[in-house]
């Protein structure tokens, strides 16, 4: 905390004395006055980006674990979805959006939503195949014994051992699913949330403003993430008490 406060300061006198033009970077003085005069704008904002993020990563996480769960039955599957999975994990965004933007009325939240879910699938998917392969030996072998079936197996063993490898995914998926939903809103569509806002003030050079909204996303990405691990504590209270 003490060297993010020394960085804001020194950032703050660098900007004052004239080392960096204000329109290259403003001083965070000038950011903190347009954050607390746009509150209102950059809620708004935030609550129109976090909704696209939030249906994408629930969508994406849930793509994720379901095939997660049927790569970790059928090999073959495993065999084609992974590497399926690593090509979708590498288009980026700034392509993939004005696609998907073209595909749909200009009014429309869904090409925010499927790039969301699009980049929240992979870190999940490939994590929760993780967790599913990494069964103890004897819990299988007990499950056997008891004859017990595929679903029954994957329902009692597989899925709750995979739950820490599954949640290690969301947090990983629940920062970019902001970023993807901010980032896609660069490139047309309703101008309702972050990313519209911050090209908007940056087009009429008010930059301060335009970091404002920066803040605002940086803020959403952290609430998307702490809830995130507020989720796995209340999933997994064994692992808090075995950690304490």
């Amino acid at each position: 905390m003490i060297v993010g406060i020394a960085a804001i300061v020194a950032w703050q006198l660098t900007v004052t004395l004239g080392r960096i033009a204000p329109f290259i970077l403003p001083a965070p003085s000038a950011i903190w006055d347009e954050l607390v005069e746009q509150r209102r704008n950059v809620w708004e904002a935030a609550l129109a980006s976090g909704a696209n993020a939030l249906i994408g990563l629930i969508g994406g996480a849930i793509a994720g674990v379901l095939l997660a769960m049927v790569a970790s039955r059928f090999r073959p599957v495993a065999e084609i979805s992974i590497p399926f999975a690593a090509v979708i994990s590498a288009l980026p965004i700034i392509a993939l959006a004005p696609i998907l933007n073209n595909m749909f009325e200009s009014t429309s939240s869904i090409p925010r939503r499927l790039v969301a879910a699009i980049i929240v699938f992979f870190p999940v998917f490939l994590n929760t195949l993780r967790g599913l392969r990494e069964v103890d030996p004897i819990h299988q072998e007990l499950m056997h014994t008891y004859a017990a079936s595929g679903w029954t197996f994957a329902r009692k063993v597989r899925l709750p051992g995979a739950l820490p490898y599954v949640f290690t995914g969301l947090r990983q998926a629940s920062s970019l699913a902001v970023i993807a939903a901010v980032v896609a809103e660069y490139f047309g569509g309703l101008q309702t949330g972050l990313g519209s806002r911050i090209t908007s003030a940056a087009a009429f050079t008010a930059y301060p403003r335009a970091w404002a909204f920066v803040v605002g996303a940086c803020l959403l990405g952290l609430v998307f993430y702490l809830t995130t691990l507020l989720l796995e504590r209340l999933a997994m209270p064994w692992r808090t008490r075995l950690i304490a």
